[in-house]
């Protein structure tokens, strides 16, 4: 088990592995997030990376997925 320590913005590890710098990087290479948002009253999916940067807006929730799945991350779903 690891010993947990600060959780500052500071580069403190919170664990003796992981540093916050480390954190905020999981998943970047990997993982997509689409949500359902509603952009000029249409209802649409947003498209972020693991880090919430934002990549894009499609029409729909399958056209989400496959952008997500052609650019070789694995999509996962925000409510």
């Amino acid at each position: 088990m690891h010993d947990k320590t600060s959780n500052n913005s500071s580069g403190a590890p919170l664990s003796r592995d992981l540093t916050l710098a480390d954190f905020a990087t999981l998943g970047v290479e990997d993982v997509a997030y689409v949500k359902p948002v509603v952009v000029n009253g249409a209802h649409a999916y947003a498209i972020h990376a693991a880090n919430g940067q934002h990549l894009a807006v499609v029409p729909n929730r399958d056209l989400a997925l496959a952008t997500v799945r052609q650019n070789e991350l694995e999509p996962v779903s925000v409510h």
